[in-house]
């Protein structure tokens, strides 16, 4: 595992902790899926791509359970396959939806004439008006209902007609961690007390939370597992889904296989979504939310089972070279020398959990201009939020690649800031 570098158009080599915004399990050209790319079963399925809806292959459930159900999350065993982070995020809301209107309905009761009727000029009761609770700085997507619940960057936004769906604020916390103990739990039951207040009092009424373990794009803004905790026990209080958005967590890169699994919840979620570092998409989620007629959540394709069959030989690599743990180790190794490194230069609010890390710079400039020395160095590199780097090397990041980049960081800030 020593091919973790990458080259631009000129031909220089870089060392890259920002991999394809998060979505490189493996390392570049790795060796166990080229051999795995060349079989017949995924040779097969590239030129013979079937609508998995109507026309799966024979192998399809045996795929299933070789790739996603290995690692399915706790309490979670039904599976809904799709195409892109924002895909898997956007049929959550629906079968959360159809969830929540069948319990006002009744479970067995049928759709009315009204229903059938109304839901085709986007009108009660078949088009119910109904919310998903999300969380100020979260990024959920791109698409209609999954951008309504976007509130990261407004550019992601403008021009583009959006549902009147609710924001909670998402804790804003101090560091280091140690040293603001009672602000961050005052700032988390703040927060806490806004999304409830939301649930139970909002115009449009909430079915359903999104939340991010750590939102990514909108700052790697962190909370606390209590916090996470408590938002779980107020959704089964109040009857609304609860989707866990591991679309940038998953796979391993927090040092556990899923960040939620940090939480310790009692009652698992009730779907989890993910994409990226899996190289497919979809999402996991309880019996409930299972639609009760064909043709409601579904497209032609329903994923790919080309990615599927990579995705369980990915999860193959990583038990068989336990990278979970090598990540947890190699997220210690880089927290260890950026907090070295804050002692020197302007660098603060160092947070993460395994790889999955980030620190502020003094302003939005200083951190773009970091960015571009990086690069000039030899480091591929991502911001997020105002001010903030994040870093979101492979599994196979290890203490040879952190020694790489803490070196070449602290060459680019003395240069930035001399």
């Amino acid at each position: 595992y020593q091919r973790r570098v990458h080259g631009d158009v000129d031909r220089n080599v870089l060392l890259d902790v920002f991999c394809q915004i998060s979505s490189i399990p493996l390392g570049y050209n790795n060796r166990a899926l080229e051999k795995r790319a060349r079989e017949s079963d995924i040779i097969n399925s590239i030129v013979n791509r079937p609508a998995l809806g109507v026309n799966p292959p024979h192998h399809w459930y045996d795929t299933l359970q070789n790739s996603f159900m290995q690692v399915a999350p706790k309490g979670l065993k039904q599976i809904s396959t799709l195409m892109c982070g924002s895909c898997a995020n956007e049929v959550a809301f629906k079968a959360v939806f159809m969830w929540y209107s069948r319990k006002l309905r009744g479970q067995n009761a049928d759709f009315t004439p009204e229903d059938l009727s109304s839901c085709m000029w986007n009108k009660p009761p078949g088009s119910p008006e109904l919310s998903i609770l999300s969380f100020t700085g979260g990024f959920h997507g791109r698409t209609f209902g999954t951008l309504s619940a976007t509130r990261s960057k407004a550019i992601h936004k403008v021009d583009i007609p959006a549902f009147p769906w609710p924001a909670a604020p998402f804790p804003h916390l101090k560091y280091p961690l140690e040293e603001h103990k009672k602000e961050n739990r005052e700032e988390e039951r703040r927060c806490l007390d806004e999304a409830e207040k939301l649930i139970t009092s909002y115009p449009v009424k909430v079915a359903g939370v999104i939340v991010e373990p750590i939102q990514a794009e909108g700052g790697d803004n962190h909370a606390s597992p209590d916090f996470f905790r408590k938002l779980r026990e107020i959704t089964l209080k109040h009857g609304v889904a609860f989707i866990v958005d591991e679309v940038q967590t998953g796979c391993g890169a927090t040092g556990k296989f899923w960040a939620h699994e940090h939480w310790d919840l009692e009652t698992p979620p009730d779907a989890v979504t993910f994409s990226k570092k899996c190289q497919a998409a979809g999402f996991y989620h309880n019996l409930e939310l299972r639609p009760n007629a064909v043709y409601r959540n579904y497209n032609t394709w329903l994923g790919d089972p080309v990615r599927a069959l990579l995705f369980g030989s990915i999860v193959d690599e990583i038990k068989k070279n336990g990278l979970v743990e090598y990540t947890a180790n190699s997220g210690k190794i880089l927290m260890e020398g950026l907090n070295k490194i804050a002692a020197t230069f302007p660098i603060h609010n160092i947070r993460g959990q395994g790889t999955f890390v980030a620190f502020d710079l003094p302003s939005p400039q200083l951190r773009d201009q970091l960015v571009t020395t990086l690069r000039n160095n030899g480091v591929q590199s991502g911001g997020c939020g105002t001010q903030s780097i994040r870093l979101r090397p492979m599994l196979v990041f290890g203490p040879l690649h952190c020694t790489i980049f803490l070196e070449i960081l602290e060459t680019s800030l003395k240069k930035i800031t001399k």
